[in-house]
């Protein structure tokens, strides 16, 4: 299946870890109506395939697996992950990450275009976790991407579309791009307004799995989501610097003391 269905089919994508037990992960990805779940390797192959029973859980929602080279720091480390993760789960999608700072979990621009070089020459489909960043932007594309993931804020942060005018900037310059906000959406509000900026998708995992009510976090998120495409299609209303009246003055009587008749 190709991109562009799964993002007409579904635009919130999930991620799989933090959640309190498996049943409730396994009811927030129903709740949510995503097609794409985010797998790290590490958590799979901890022990014997399967001996979780994470495996078949997943399997069994339907979504689609997108694995991912999560606490990478370098490239070789993200290529063996990525190579791994396609022999694991039958996959050419990966989402790279080559985490250059540990306290922020920023992106390493150049760790990362690298790898995403070597990785879409063997024939991976690469999702790279990247910053919002339009030079960097472009080398990804250079090196063979046709996805991008900017994060909204650092991993986990919960702020949000903290470089709004910077996220709007990209999806302009790069209309034809498949977009997806990666990182940092805390709020299903942030999810609306990254899809009412025309992104394309968004990928959530903390403020759903660390939520008082994961399942319930979950149907609200769906629903944002959809609603913020919803209008970004129907076409929003520009912002104006002053006040412009919703009932015609045209026509009106002037009642005002004094007025001319």
């Amino acid at each position: 299946m190709k991109l562009h269905d799964v993002l007409r089919d579904s635009r919130l994508m999930l991620g799989t870890a933090q959640y309190p037990s498996p049943r409730v992960l396994s009811d927030a990805i129903a709740a949510s109506g995503c097609g794409v779940v985010t797998v790290s390797l590490r958590r799979e192959i901890a022990g014997e395939p399967g001996a979780n029973g994470f495996w078949p859980l997943i399997k069994a929602t339907g979504a689609r697996i997108l694995p991912n080279t999560a606490g990478c720091h370098s490239v070789q480390e993200a290529v063996t992950t990525a190579r791994m993760a396609r022999e694991v789960f039958g996959t050419d999608w990966i989402k790279l990450e080559v985490i250059g700072n540990a306290d922020t979990l920023q992106p390493d621009p150049f760790a990362l275009v690298e790898a995403a070089r070597i990785l879409c020459a063997e024939g991976f489909a690469v999702f790279p976790y990247t910053t919002e960043d339009l030079i960097v932007a472009e080398r990804l594309l250079e090196a063979g991407c046709r996805v991008l993931m900017p994060w909204g804020a650092p991993i986990g942060s919960g702020r949000g579309l903290r470089h709004a005018d910077a996220l709007a900037a990209l999806r302009g310059h790069l209309p034809d791009v498949p977009l997806i906000i990666d990182a940092g959406i805390g709020a299903p509000s942030h999810a609306a307004l990254a899809m009412e900026m025309g992104y394309d998708a968004v990928l959530v995992n903390t403020a759903v799995a660390r939520a008082g009510d994961p399942v319930a976090m979950a149907r609200a998120f769906r629903h944002a989501v959809e609603a913020g495409r919803l209008a970004h299609e129907a076409g929003l209303m520009p912002p104006r610097d002053f006040a412009v009246p919703s009932t015609p003055v045209l026509g009106i009587a002037d009642l005002r003391p004094g007025a001319r008749a």
